[in-house]
């Protein structure tokens, strides 16, 4: 088990031991940490440190080879419980967390609203009763969060508009709206800003520290290290796999014990 984790009371998301290899390369050899409700963490480390990987498993689309992942006290995944791989406890897991892509990832061919609605249009087809019964009531709720979502982040304006038709980080900013449009406990985000000038990664930042004053819990892999400092309530340094070293952004930052953390800090 990492070093750095210890098991913590009410934490909302408990990660345990996680591992993942590709062919005969290890990515992940052991990760282990906690979070609460409404905390941010952020992920920092160099290119091949793993980062990505983490994430991918914690939104199922890859599957850790070993370890577990616990929501609310509740395993979602378990290398020693196939039955949480069948298909439909994925797509039922796969709603607790919510991913923002850094490439963005919205459907070219609809429209802004279009982005947001579709997909919680298939869950409601899938999980709600209602939908049978009232399917105009179910759309138009759907269609009035969407909505909602969009005026929060400042562009109600562009609902009929075309991702081509936006700029990056206005295209960034309807992929968070999209991800919180099934209402995730844990919202993750891949290098929100690594596609975009400086100008539109403040956009985007300010879009994040809105969310956390609102208190969603947050998984941020970044290589902001300001906003890491800034909105961060604890910090994890990946390098080679491994968590290098955790804690708090004030002495993660300020008094880096690791060699390679110092290192990747000074460049």
């Amino acid at each position: 088990m990492d070093k750095e984790y210890k098991n913590t009371e009410n934490a909302l998301l408990e990660v345990l031991e996680l591992t993942k290899s590709f062919g005969e390369t290890q990515v992940l050899k052991g990760i282990s940490f906690s979070l609460k409700k409404g905390e941010v963490l952020a992920i920092i480390g160099s290119s091949g440190s793993g980062k990505t990987t983490l994430l991918r498993c914690l939104n199922f689309l890859e599957t850790a080879d070993g370890g577990r992942i616990l929501v609310d006290g509740t395993p979602v995944f378990d290398a020693a419980d196939p039955s949480l791989l069948h298909p439909k406890n994925i797509r039922k897991n796969r709603l607790t967390f919510g991913l923002v892509f850094q490439n963005f990832q919205l459907f070219p061919q609809y429209s802004v609203l279009q982005n947001l609605t579709l997909a919680a249009i298939l869950s409601a087809k899938q999980n709600d009763p209602e939908y049978k019964t009232d399917k105009k009531k179910v759309l138009d709720a759907i269609d009035t969060r969407a909505l909602a979502l969009l005026e929060r982040i400042g562009l109600a304006e562009k609902k009929d508009n075309y991702p081509c038709q936006l700029s990056g980080g206005q295209q960034q900013r309807v992929a968070i709206a999209r991800a919180l449009m099934l209402t995730p406990a844990i919202l993750c985000f891949d290098e929100p800003t690594s596609a975009l000038d400086p100008e539109l990664t403040k956009e985007v930042l300010r879009v994040i520290r809105d969310l956390k004053e609102n208190g969603h819990t947050m998984v941020v892999v970044t290589h902001e290290m300001d906003f890491a400092r800034d909105v961060a309530d604890q910090v994890i340094f990946m390098a080679d796999g491994v968590i290098e070293e955790s804690g708090a952004p004030s002495e993660l930052f300020t008094s880096p014990k690791s060699p390679i953390l110092r290192s990747f800090l000074s460049q």
